[in-house]
């Protein structure tokens, strides 16, 4: 019931809303075109040109039939405007990156921790370093708990060790923990 009647209100107005523009329509006075000009207007010259202010009609510049100096020479005027003349803020790479500013002192000493990545030999000095250095100066003499890396025992070596394990598994394990404080000593001298 209440759509019936919300369909037949929506016609009503409807209907009432197309008589109102039938009446404006037929109150309205009719205007006559104004006469076309016969005689087609010059194309625009350089003289034009040089009296445009970014004001100007500049549509009769860019018309077709208009000589291709007197459109550049329109348009460089247009676009001469300082209101054209506003960067973006997207012009990222605008800049002229060749020219530079040195380092000033506090950004330089902001660098320390870089330091040791510029200057390799100076990591010579730190313990870890040391280590490897004796691990590849002597192999043969080195004990396992001053190189990095353990020595792998050959295939042949392999029984006599794990009888020594056996017999001593204690040994072992403490050759493990002396390496792992060698290791955790160095990268607390020098964390990475």
């Amino acid at each position: 019931m209440e759509a019936e009647s919300f369909f037949a209100r929506w016609s009503k107005r409807n209907a009432e809303a197309a008589e109102e523009r039938q009446q404006a329509a037929a109150e309205a006075p009719t205007v006559q075109p104004a006469p076309a000009e016969d005689t087609p207007r010059p194309p625009p010259t350089l003289e034009e040109v040089a009296a445009l202010t970014p004001d100007s009609d500049f549509k009769p510049f860019v018309a077709r039939g208009v000589d291709e100096n007197v459109r550049r020479s329109a348009m460089k005027k247009l676009f001469a405007d300082p209101h054209f003349n506003v960067m973006d803020g997207l012009d990222v790479y605008i800049d002229d990156y060749s020219k530079f500013q040195p380092m000033t002192p506090q950004i330089l000493s902001a660098l320390n921790h870089a330091q040791a990545l510029l200057d390799p030999l100076s990591q010579i000095e730190n313990p870890l370093m040391r280590l490897l250095q004796q691990a590849v100066e002597a192999p043969d003499t080195a004990h396992p708990a001053e190189s990095a890396e353990p020595a792998e025992p050959s295939d042949s070596a392999a029984p006599a060790a794990s009888a020594a394990a056996g017999a001593n598994p204690e040994a072992g394990e403490e050759q493990a923990q002396d390496i792992n404080r060698t290791r955790n000593q160095a990268s607390h001298d020098d964390p990475i």
